[in-house]
This record gives structure tokens, sequence and C-alpha cells, in this order.
């Protein structure tokens, strides 16, 4: 590959992560209170139509202890990396294995129920896995030289520039589903009958026949 080449390839990666946008957009399931269930990319208007915590991620993620380099934390900043992952799933295992030996913060998103599946689909268009967004970039399967292209079109370290005290963020499942609660109302909870008194049963006469002597 000539030098004119590869600049040319470095090139048309960074505008395709330039020309999408740089956040992953979050998806909510929405589980109304009939229990119909929605896909959206706008939050429910209020509590009680249910909510979701979305997948997809507006930040960095994975960032768990000391704070990043400004350099790195820039990077992340604009271009938040996201891993959708399963168990069992090889090709999950490498990518999070690349991810975590160069040294780049990531939000891990676990798909493991039939929830996760439908978000999934809406977010990568199939439900394929592993796979990954960088900024506004979708990468489906796992390729370590795709993989790498990428993350240096993006502006992330070759090496990693972590420091030795970081700690990466646990996964988290891509869908956690939050059904609406209906709110006690003291005021339409019916009113308890007010309890009588009893009144002492009343004593025999010592003398039941009146009688005189």
């Amino acid at each position: 590959m000539t030098m004119q080449t590869r600049i040319t390839l470095i090139g048309t990666l960074a505008l395709a992560l330039l020309g999408q946008t740089s956040l992953a957009q979050p998806v909510y399931k929405i589980v109304g209170p009939d229990g119909k269930v929605t896909f959206s990319d706008k939050p429910p208007a209020s509590a009680d139509k249910g909510k979701v915590a979305a997948s997809g991620t507006a930040s960095g993620g994975g960032n768990s202890g000391p704070d990043l380099p400004y350099e790195l934390r820039q990077v992340a900043s604009k271009y938040p990396v996201t891993l959708y992952t399963a168990t069992g799933c090889a090709p999950c295992d490498a990518g999070r294995a690349l991810l975590k030996n160069r040294g780049i913060p990531f939000a891990e998103r676990t798909v493991s129920t039939q929830e996760d599946l439908e978000a999934l689909q809406r977010l990568a268009g199939d439900k394929s896995l592993p796979y990954a967004t960088i900024g506004g970039q979708k990468l489906k399967g796992f390729s370590d030289l795709e993989w790498s292209q990428y993350l240096n079109a993006a502006g992330y370290p070759a090496a990693s520039a972590l420091p030795k005290a970081y700690r990466f963020a646990s996964p988290t499942p891509l869908v956690a589903v939050q059904k609406p609660t209906t709110p006690t109302n003291s005021a339409t909870k019916p009113a308890e009958a007010p309890v009588e008194p009893v009144a002492p049963p009343a004593q025999a006469p010592s003398n039941p026949a009146g009688i005189t002597f």
C-alpha cells in the first residue's frame, strides 16, 4: 500500500466518522399502561407511560476510576465507543480484548433477552454480534484491521494511555425495563365505617319477679 493510498484510506474513514452524528442515539422501549410495547428514539413523555433505560450511549462510557488524560478524554467525548456483546460469543470476546488492550474507554451493552434483540435490530439493522459504534460509525462483526483503522481515524492513541488505577465499567443490559407503578391515592380509598362502642350488658335484677316481702 502506497503512502498516498494509505492517506486516502484514513481520510475516508475520518469522513465517515465526521459525516454521522458523534453520539449514538438511544432506543427506548416503552411499556404503556395497557401493556403495549413500543420502541422509540425519544423518552416517554411521563413516567406513568412506562420507561426504559436506553440502548446506545450519549457519553464516552466505561469511565471508572481516575480522570482520563486530556487528549484521550477529548477523543472519547467526541467519538464514544460502545460495544454490544452476548455470552458465549468468541468474536465479542476478541473485540472486547482489542479495546481493553489498546486502552479504549468504552461502554458495554449485553444482549440476552428478546427485548435486547429487538432493540439491537433497531440500532444495527440486524441481530448479529458483536456490534460496535465509534461515534456515529457502525461496525458489524469483528475485524481487528477494520476496528483499528476506525479507532485510528477517530484519533484514539495506538497504545494505552489509561492511568494505572483505571477500571473498565461493568457491562450493563441493553434494555432495562421499568414498568409504571400506580401511585396510591388516599383520597380514593373508601372510608372505613366508624366503630360504635358496644354497651356493656345490663345486670340481671336480683328479684326478677318483683316480689316484695
